[in-house]
């Protein structure tokens, strides 16, 4: 019972937080996610409450919507698992995953910290960012930014660095080679990793179609 009272809690507190979020960092994503991770955690030997807790959490604030500071997130989640009396290994666990989750963290090296709770929460969340709704939330962030659709001569740049890739005002297109058709390879369960592969054939369909009506051929 205690348990379910921490994850509504919890599930309110994220609402309020989000609640003039980005729609595609928004309580939709965040309950997405806890979904994914939910079918996910079936086929793995994890801990339950930390797997729900870490995703629930894991864009309370967006490094990129806090000018780039990436530990609003994680002090600001450990702030309220302190309130709500968890235990300081499963709060140190949880703020672990959060800090080093991120595909931008992943660039250059390999996170500091790993387990399978972060594979889990990672894999939803990068599921998220691919398929239909992949899609959508890439040119809504692309509007948001007021970024370019698409710019025939600005080609993806498929060796950045952390800083490139954060940085980067390239065209939303350009940001499937860069990281959306990349993320298939990248999962970390097999579970993820199936459902994956429907959503990235997905989007190599909807490219094919985008190019076609881009150069007048349909």
């Amino acid at each position: 019972m205690k348990n379910v009272t921490l994850i509504n809690n919890t599930i309110e507190f994220v609402k309020h937080e989000l609640k003039n979020a980005e729609s595609g960092h928004d309580w939709f994503h965040i309950e997405r996610v806890y979904k994914n991770a939910m079918l996910i955690a079936k086929t793995e030997k994890v801990d339950i409450l930390i797997v729900k807790l870490a995703a629930l959490l894991h864009d309370i604030a967006d490094s990129k919507f806090n000018n780039g500071d990436e530990n609003i997130g994680p002090n600001k989640a450990k702030a309220y698992l302190h309130k709500q009396e968890l235990d300081e290994k499963s709060v140190l666990h949880i703020i672990s995953i959060i800090a080093n989750m991120s595909y931008s963290k992943n660039i250059d090296k390999k996170a500091a910290f790993n387990s399978l709770e972060l594979q889990v929460v990672q894999d939803a969340d990068r599921l998220d960012a691919i398929g239909a709704i992949g899609i959508t939330r890439a040119f809504n962030y692309g509007g948001y930014k007021n970024r370019t659709i698409y710019n025939p001569a600005i080609k993806p740049n498929l060796h950045q660095t952390k800083e490139e890739y954060k940085k980067s005002n390239a065209p939303t297109i350009n940001h499937f080679y860069e990281k959306l058709l990349i993320l298939k390879d990248k999962m970390n369960t097999k579970t993820a990793r199936k459902i994956a592969l429907d959503r990235h054939l997905f989007m190599e369909q909807f490219l094919e179609q985008f190019y076609n009506e881009w150069n007048g051929k349909k």
